[in-house]
């Protein structure tokens, strides 16, 4: 059901020269946040309630500049290449999804990377997405459309990956992004990823089809440390579809 395109690989285009806007990440990451407490993660191991076989590592490592270097999941490696100025020109290796939003929320579907914002809270922060799914129906034998929303909840608290992201040169590269379309033509998928970027923590994703049934929830409980970064966080999501209930913990380590 789900047409996976990561967040770093749309950015992995960020070699390309954009102009920048009055209303950035940063700019709305610290309006919302004030002065936060600069932390990089280092590790997110994932375990499964149900099977000890979905129970995944992320790990993550930096140069001796504090450049964001590899980000792996122990089977793929995703490795970020800089020029001379420090400056983000791509991201090489097969792992590019390891820090998939949606891939740690255990979420069937891909609306942090495909939707369309039809809401946002007072934070900037997107609260109501839309986004398509591509369905088969087995009596005409052809494809359909069908349209989804996600309505997201989020905790008072900063979104924990933003200087991480920002170590491997991705902020400053939606921080390019000019939302003013007048200007001159930009790159169609790092303009989405800037209108759906976070800068706060989600705890709450709802699904509703066309109908506006419910389709699936999920709900992530954290803990955090006295810097409002989460140390753990349980994750329950149901599929009301499939009638089925999976629970995951998430244990966050930060580099020294």
């Amino acid at each position: 059901m789900k047409n996976q395109k990561s967040l770093i690989i749309l950015l992995s285009l960020s070699f390309f020269t954009l102009s920048c806007s009055e209303d950035s990440v940063s700019d709305e990451f610290d309006n919302a946040n004030g002065n936060v407490q600069e932390k990089l993660i280092e590790s997110i191991s994932i375990i499964s309630a149900q099977d000890s076989q979905e129970n995944k590592n992320i790990s993550i490592s930096y140069t001796s500049d504090g450049l964001l270097n590899t980000i792996s999941n122990d089977i793929e490696t995703s490795i970020f290449v800089y020029d001379n100025n420090d400056n983000l020109s791509n991201i090489t290796g097969a792992g590019n999804d390891n820090l998939n939003i949606e891939d740690l929320y255990e979420s069937p579907y891909d609306a942090f990377e495909t939707g369309e914002v039809i809401q946002y809270d007072d934070n900037g922060n997107p609260k109501k997405i839309e986004f398509y799914e591509e369905e088969y129906d087995y009596n005409t034998n052809s494809y359909f459309t069908k349209i989804y929303t996600a309505e997201i909840s989020y905790d008072n608290t900063h979104n924990p990956y933003f200087y991480t992201l920002e170590a491997g040169g991705i902020i400053e590269v939606l921080d390019g992004v000019q939302l003013n379309f007048s200007m001159n033509p930009q790159i169609p998928e790092i303009v989405q990823a800037r209108l759906l970027f976070p800068v706060n923590n989600p705890s709450q994703l709802i699904y509703k089809n066309e109908e506006g049934e419910l389709m699936h929830t999920i709900n992530i409980n954290y803990s955090y440390d006295n810097e409002n970064y989460p140390t753990s966080a349980t994750v329950t999501a149901v599929s009301i579809q499939d009638s089925e209930q999976s629970t995951y913990s998430a244990i966050y380590q930060y580099a020294d």
